[in-house]
């Protein structure tokens, strides 16, 4: 009968790790160049995405700057050629309602033949911000949206956290919707929105 030796359980573990760190895993960068209609709002939520997700990293510019729909895609279009970074998606995004129908419609052609993807709100970039929490296909004032906004995130703290009060240039609301919201219903919801509108 034949002597059956048995490797140590420690050893076989740092072999194990030994054979794991060896494997170099990739580490993917995706660049973007966002430009926004808005001076503070729409920058400071889209400044505080995560830089790195899983093995893709992100590498975000933001331009911003309370100027019209079409200034936006012209905006994002010369920045993208004056810069020496390759950008794999550049993006202009504004309200939707602040600007006249052929000035929207312009930007959107403009935009397409430019190769640049376009992200808009009815009425105000806030609405993105309901969508975390409840499907909104009823119209809402401007000053509407603060008080939604401030009930949606009220509603799901804790009664012993701090009582949330929407300041419009918050820096923490992309956090506060990840942590209170679903981003996932939000980008469902804004898709049926966007649907039926153009539908």
């Amino acid at each position: 009968m034949a002597n059956i030796i048995k490797v140590d359980n420690v050893l076989e573990k740092r072999f194990a790790r030994k054979i794991q760190t060896k494997k170099k895993s990739k580490v993917l960068v995706a660049y973007f160049l966002i430009v926004c209609e808005g001076e503070k709002t729409e920058p400071n939520y889209f400044r505080a995405f995560p830089k790195q997700a899983g093995k893709i990293v992100y590498d975000i510019e933001f331009d911003g700057g309370g100027i019209s729909t079409l200034k936006v895609v012209e905006k994002a279009i010369e920045l993208r050629n004056a810069s020496t970074q390759k950008y794999d998606r550049v993006w202009a995004v504004f309200d939707r309602d602040s600007f006249k129908s052929a000035s929207f419609n312009s930007a959107i052609l403009k935009a397409k033949a430019n190769n640049i993807e376009c992200a808009w709100s009815n009425e105000a970039f806030e609405l993105w911000y309901l969508l975390h929490f409840h499907k909104r296909v009823t119209a809402m004032e401007r000053g509407e949206y603060k008080k939604a906004i401030e009930v949606a995130i009220n509603n799901k703290k804790k009664r012993s956290e701090k009582k949330f009060i929407y300041q419009k240039n918050d820096l923490e609301m992309y956090s506060l919707l990840n942590k209170h919201g679903n981003q996932e219903l939000a980008i469902k919801w804004a898709k049926e929105l966007d649907e039926n509108i153009i539908g």
